[in-house]
């Protein structure tokens, strides 16, 4: 089979991650019906509650554009087993029979189609509404299939499918080969992903899989040996992957930033997460920190979507290639100012590069930099200026 698509998916680079459903109404996080033990009651309560606003997913993808994201993974249905789509009569627990009564998954698609962005769809494999989940486990693979079914059939092409939760069942037969087998029919070149969670990041498991996953941790390379396989590591805002009100616990800019960097030095793409309000909407500092990253995306010409790792190696830089042009990319660099004003980061780095460098400027500004005997310093950025990350382009002979 021809695996192509693998690499059309590695130059996306950079995705949004939404997690969204009835926990967004809640605000405390898209686990707390597990581990605050809500009731089935008071939890399916919500559903009278879920109301989104008409312009969530055209704002939802304007956002994501404004940070230099490729593709956007959704979460169709969460581990809540309440279905963002309208799941043709599957099941009475989605959101065309809750106070907002429309198909939000068709709206999400058609607005990502419309601003030229990849749709892909997080999918539940752990199921906390439907009893035969528990009770009858083949009875509830039927529904799962179905479900996936629906998704493939109904919304034109997709990106690809992202699951989640096979985790919570190991050794179970969850008939892998009918579940990847239907999306195959169907959508032959989406993406396949299942996440192998917090214990076993970077682990492949079945032949169909297309990429391994790295749920908020480190990347490495990615084995291509026997065929294409990707890369992605996702990655929080704060400390939920759902909306949840009071967490304040947000990562500095830089440091997604240089998370970003990392994804890409190992050949794999960075995926995002951000957490929707109830209605839809995205919080103020959420829509802020993503326009902070399209910031740096942008000042560095979107360079991030088309690199990989390089044999070349440097002190106190990452050495990536385009398969042309050489970047080296370092962290941590300051701003040059006055001393009454700013704090003063200590010297400039010294970036000493293992090859024979020809000519070297910055990306940010096209200014050339000195070089001698294949190093260079970390210049500071121009007061005014405070991104933290550089990038500079190396001519090299090879």
């Amino acid at each position: 089979m021809d695996r192509s698509y693998v690499y059309d998916f590695e130059k996306l680079g950079f995705g949004l991650f939404v997690h969204f459903g009835l926990y967004s109404v809640l605000g405390k996080g898209e686990w707390s019906k597990n581990i605050l033990k809500i009731s089935d009651n008071e939890y399916d309560k919500l559903i009278k509650r879920f109301k989104v606003k008409k312009t969530w997913a055209k704002e939802l993808v304007n956002n994501a554009k404004k940070a230099g994201c490729k593709y956007i993974t959704i979460t169709t249905r969460h581990h809540d087993g309440f279905s963002l789509f309208d799941t043709k009569g599957l099941s009475d627990y989605d959101v065309m029979h809750s106070a907002c009564g429309r198909d939000l998954i068709k709206e999400f698609v058609h607005e990502c189609n419309k601003g030229g962005i990849v749709p892909f769809f997080y999918h539940t494999l752990l199921d906390w509404h439907v009893p035969e989940y528990n009770l009858d486990f083949s009875k509830y693979i039927d529904y799962l299939v179905k479900s996936v079914e629906v998704l493939c059939t109904s919304y034109g092409k997709i990106g690809g499918f992202w699951f989640d939760g096979m985790w919570d069942k190991k050794g179970a037969d969850w008939q892998e080969d009918r579940l990847y087998g239907t999306i195959r029919k169907y959508q032959p070149t989406a993406m396949i992903i299942n996440n192998t969670g917090l214990s076993e990041l970077g682990k492949l498991g079945h032949k169909e899989l297309d990429s391994v996953t790295f749920e908020r941790g480190k990347p490495k390379f990615v084995d291509k040996s026997e065929r294409p396989v990707a890369g992605e590591m996702c990655q929080i805002f704060n400390d939920h992957w759902g909306y949840a009100k009071y967490d304040i616990d947000y990562k500095p800019v830089k440091t997604l930033i240089e998370d970003l960097v990392d994804c890409r030095k190992y050949n794999c793409n960075y995926l995002l997460n951000v957490g929707p309000c109830g209605d839809g909407s995205l919080r103020t500092i959420d829509k802020g920190i993503l326009e902070e990253i399209g910031k740096w995306v942008s000042l560095n010409k979107g360079f991030i979507y088309n690199i990989k790792a390089s044999t070349i190696t440097a002190e106190n830089a990452d050495v990536l290639t385009d398969g042309e042009k050489y970047y080296a990319v370092i962290k941590g660099v300051g701003m040059s100012g006055n001393p009454n004003v700013t704090i003063e980061m200590g010297g400039a780095k010294k970036v000493v590069i293992n090859a024979k460098v020809t000519n070297a400027k910055w990306l940010d500004s096209g200014k050339s930099i000195p070089v001698t005997d294949n190093s260079f310093y970390a210049e500071p950025f121009l007061y005014g200026t405070s991104m933290q990350v550089r990038v500079a382009v190396l001519e090299l002979e090879i």
